[in-house]
């Protein structure tokens, strides 16, 4: 009876997930199939708190503690599809939180780098992985801002957390044609921003939409506007 109730566990959060993918991803503009197939099948629900599992699913952020919260799954794909993750990508997640974008990562890229300033959720997020068995993560406690020099340039980098201006010490993490997507702007003023490493060092810029994330937190050690 155990083995079956677990099997019925198992499909009911799959079909959850099925669902959650045509609903709310492939009703709107996330279109790279290998995001909807991740999506599909990171198990979502384990990186949410118990007491928010039933709304795992749900077109909504959701608390995890420490004032922080895991993004909407739409977001979450949203931000994944702008950073054109490959198979030999070397991403960095910044604001790990609960590991749940760190995981869609490790299922598109080469190699994952997190970084979360509250060291329980990075301790929290660290157990979950290892748990769900993500060989290609690493998380650290660490300052955003001053995100992960060691293992840089990375081909993307993913920032779950808004400062006011695009810091020029992640920028400098930055593999040449690599992406970085973060919320950018003040509490409740906030754009979703790409930043694109151009072959000669520059940067492009733009917009992909309106949003609303935690501010980031940390030493702001360089920015640019």
């Amino acid at each position: 009876m155990a083995v079956d109730s677990q099997q019925n566990s198992l499909e009911y959060e799959a079909e959850r997930r099925r669902v959650m993918v045509q609903t709310q991803l492939r009703s709107r503009d996330i279109s790279d199939q290998r995001v909807l197939d991740v999506m599909a099948k990171v198990p979502r629900h384990l990186f949410t708190p118990e007491q928010h599992r039933d709304q795992a699913y749900a077109d909504r952020p959701l608390a995890i503690g420490h004032d922080q919260t895991i993004s909407q799954p739409y977001i979450v794909a949203l931000m994944t599809q702008l950073a054109r993750p490959q198979p030999h990508s070397r991403a960095l997640d910044v604001g790990t939180g609960s590991g749940y974008q760190a995981a869609v990562l490790a299922e598109l890229c080469q190699q994952v780098y997190g970084i979360e300033i509250v060291k329980p959720l990075a301790d929290s997020a660290c157990d979950r992985l290892r748990e769900l068995d993500y060989q290609n993560i690493e998380v650290r406690c660490g300052d955003a801002y001053r995100g992960w020099p060691e293992h840089a340039p990375f081909d993307l980098i993913i920032a779950a957390a808004a400062p006011g201006h695009v810091p020029e010490s992640l920028v400098e993490q930055l593999a040449i044609g690599g992406r970085f997507v973060l919320p950018l702007g003040s509490r409740g003023v906030q754009e979703l921003v790409i930043v694109e490493k151009q072959p000669d060092g520059s940067t492009r810029q733009w917009s992909a939409g309106g949003v609303a994330f935690v501010p980031m937190t940390g030493e702001v050690i360089g920015q640019r506007g």
